[in-house]
């Protein structure tokens, strides 16, 4: 990554909050989702951090987005949930949904929310992490816009169809899956492209299918699902289990901000919560997550620690609770959206690196 500083962790969110209050987002809305952006950025995963912020304030300009949605409850018994998110910023409509699946999954052992009308949530973990700390196992995925080609195919029939997996542990931090179904994240290849900077390979193939490293050739093309056939199988399932609950669309069926920020993507999610303490009680699952946690670590040869699912971003954010490095290119943008909209910028409060 090249960084052009080291930002102040509050200054940013401030302003990412400003930055959609400007667009006539509700205050703790635009909190909540500027949240959730900077903490992506502190734990390294810049591909859903403040590089989305742009493109949330165009789609909230044009009307992709809605500002302020009227979200309502379509369908609602016992441990069963749908919402309607009138096109609200995903952050928002998560939001609501972990918030059900809390109330009603302390009462049943279970809960799950589907969610239609939404758009992009950002980080999943974000989301996993609340639920854990209730003592909540939980699974979260989501449709996303067309940018993968099933295994064997050319055409964009697919998303990245983020899938997220959290477990409580008495380790600390949760123990935590966070991962798109394709090889890599559409974020990424966007920041790549903005950072003039290639794919690794095995990511992408051009609209002929020949594999490429060129983020460019890559929007053009597709990309890859991760783990070939196996992997393109769990992401076309993860497609059904986002959409087809609701009226939510395919991505083969979706517009995608990106691309057209007018539209309404109609972004299909799925929040599925397992309350430990309705099973053998909250202490022993997070007892027995932490031993599969510690052995995990301990698995390495010589003694040698290994990083266990969740560990890489958790340990990037405690070295990232005051300040964080953001690419060159989303400090530009940032920088420039700032200026467009009358607000103070955010300067680097250290030099490049």
């Amino acid at each position: 990554m090249s960084a052009v500083g080291l930002f102040d962790v509050q200054d940013l969110t401030r302003m990412a909050s400003e930055v959609l209050t400007a667009h006539g987002v509700a205050r703790a809305d635009a909190d909540l989702t500027a949240r959730s952006l900077v903490q992506a950025d502190q734990r390294g995963i810049h591909s859903h951090g403040l590089l989305r912020l742009p493109l949330y304030a165009e789609a909230l300009r044009l009307g992709g987005i809605n500002a302020t949605p009227s979200m309502t409850w379509t369908r609602d018994s016992e441990g069963v949930s749908v919402l309607d998110a009138d096109a609200a910023l995903g952050q928002v409509a998560l939001q609501a949904a972990v918030d059900r699946v809390l109330e009603r999954g302390s009462r049943y052992g279970i809960a799950a929310v589907a969610v239609t009308n939404s758009s992009h949530y950002g980080a999943g973990a974000f989301w996993s992490d609340q639920l854990a700390t209730a003592g909540f196992l939980s699974v979260i995925t989501s449709t996303t816009g067309p940018v993968v080609a099933p295994y064997g195919g050319l055409e964009k029939v697919l998303g990245t169809n983020p899938l997220t997996l959290g477990a409580p542990s008495a380790g600390g931090w949760p123990l935590t899956a966070d991962l798109a179904t394709s090889n890599g994240a559409y974020g990424k290849v966007i920041a790549a492209r903005n950072e003039g900077k290639q794919l690794p390979e095995g990511w992408a193939v051009d609209s002929q299918g020949r594999p490429t490293t060129d983020p460019n050739a890559a929007t053009e093309g597709s990309m890859i699902p991760f783990g070939g056939h196996k992997g393109s199988a769990v992401s076309v399932l993860l497609e059904a289990f986002s959409a087809s609950l609701t009226d939510a669309t395919y991505a083969f069926e979706t517009v995608d901000i990106w691309s057209t920020p007018a539209s309404r993507m109609n972004n299909g999610h799925l929040v599925i919560g397992l309350d430990a303490a309705a099973f053998n009680g909250r202490e022993h699952t997070e007892s027995r997550v932490q031993t599969l946690q510690e052995r995990v670590r301990h698995s390495g040869p010589g003694g040698r620690l290994v990083l266990a699912p969740g560990d890489p971003e958790r340990l990037r954010e405690q070295e990232h609770t005051e300040t964080v490095a953001l690419p060159s290119s989303t400090g530009d943008q940032l920088t420039e959206l700032a200026a467009r909209l009358g607000l103070d910028p955010v300067a680097p409060s250290q030099p490049q690196q």
